[in-house]
């Protein structure tokens, strides 16, 4: 992990797509950049199938949502949170309506001890071949 003027990196989340870390603390809170599947080193996304020109063929929502969470753990760990100190999670879908039932059934299994705010808007995309991105706020001491 490195730390400049409150901004910090994880060394176990993937690498950012543009000029941002991956969180910023602000007193004892802390807000994490949208976080999605990708794995660090590689542009390889966990349950998603491309073509040859990077569109998605098919993709597995569970996979995706699994990898997202691990993504945003390493992320709180790596700046010295943890995730029963997640407070406020915005989740984006690019499809809300096949999706929402396996993501809301996986965000339970998550968050069965922690229930932090929730919010759920579905766009119509990311800036990677992404089906989830989760933008979480959480504190730290």
């Amino acid at each position: 992990m490195s730390v400049n003027e409150n901004a910090i990196e994880s060394a176990r989340a993937p690498e950012p797509v543009g000029l941002y870390p991956h969180a910023r603390r602000v007193g004892n809170l802390l807000f994490l950049s949208g976080v999605g599947p990708r794995e660090r080193g590689t542009k390889k996304i966990p349950g998603v199938e491309l073509n040859d020109v990077g569109e998605i063929v098919s993709y597995d929502i569970e996979t995706q949502c699994r990898s997202v969470f691990q993504n945003v753990r390493y992320i709180l760990e790596d700046a010295g949170s943890s995730w029963d100190k997640i407070v406020d999670v915005t989740v984006f879908l690019t499809n809300m309506k096949a999706d929402f039932e396996v993501y809301n059934k996986i965000y339970a299994e998550y968050f069965a001890d922690n229930r932090p705010c929730r919010t759920t808007v579905e766009i119509s995309s990311l800036p990677t071949p992404i089906a989830i991105e989760l933008k979480v706020i959480a504190t730290i001491e």
